[in-house]
């Protein structure tokens, strides 16, 4: 899923329902080439350190902590929520793409 190539919020909503919130926490970033992953954020390790070990991250969300149901089918069926994911990352992806460094996310439009 590359938000250069249209990504649309239901190719999201796949993204977010292939994962299982109860297991593990989850951190949603873009490398620089617009790939859009969710990945698993290893047991005890914090968010600045998963970003200092992906150097070709450009924007990353706050991580979504292991419970709470940011991740998961039921995340993925809640139209609205991943509606404003959707829109945070497009909006974001532009900024990103003019400016250097990782861009941080801790709110939705």
């Amino acid at each position: 899923m590359n938000l250069n190539h249209s990504l649309s919020p239901e190719d999201l909503a796949r993204l977010f329902a292939e994962r299982k919130d109860k297991n593990e926490s989850h951190i949603l970033w873009v490398c620089d080439q617009g790939d859009v992953h969710l990945d698993r954020l290893p047991a005890g390790m914090e968010e600045e350190e998963f970003e200092k070990r992906t150097p070709n991250m450009r924007v990353r969300f706050r991580a979504y902590r292991r419970g709470k149901g940011y991740v998961g089918r039921k995340a993925a069926a809640d139209a609205d929520f991943i509606g404003r994911v959707h829109r945070t990352l497009t909006e974001q992806w532009h900024v990103a793409q003019s400016n250097p460094g990782v861009h941080y996310l801790d709110r939705y439009c």
